[in-house]
């Protein structure tokens, strides 16, 4: 599983501790890390997350889809991992997998490996 060194926009410099374990390229390894993850560390990575979403949302947003230049991609990659774990903290009471479901690891995404 990857993780960024990448340094984040100043204005999001005091996530950068949570970057460096979310900022997760692709599919398959958010959803490994989602999976592999406490309900502990859901919770603190949401919790840090939630607030400084607007900023990483408008710092995105000033890129033409699929033009996000490569010092961007991991703040666009939090977002990604953050619409990953928000169903768990949100619906699940922090399960780290879907409750009363199939098994996840049957679950193969077309596109997991695909960074984006």
């Amino acid at each position: 599983m990857s993780t960024t060194t990448t340094s984040l926009p100043a204005h999001l410099a005091a996530f950068a501790s949570q970057a460096a374990e979310w900022a997760l390229g692709t599919q398959n390894e958010r959803q490994h890390k989602r999976l592999h993850s406490s309900r502990e560390a859901l919770k603190s990575f949401y919790t840090a997350a939630m607030p400084v979403l607007p900023d990483i949302l408008a710092y995105v947003d000033q890129f033409p889809l699929g033009q996000i230049p490569p010092e961007g991609q991991p703040v666009f990659h939090i977002a990604l991992s953050l619409a990953e774990v928000a169903p768990h903290i949100e619906l699940y009471r922090g399960d780290p997998k879907v409750p009363f479901s199939f098994e996840e690891s049957r679950f193969v995404a077309d596109h997991g490996a695909v960074v984006g």
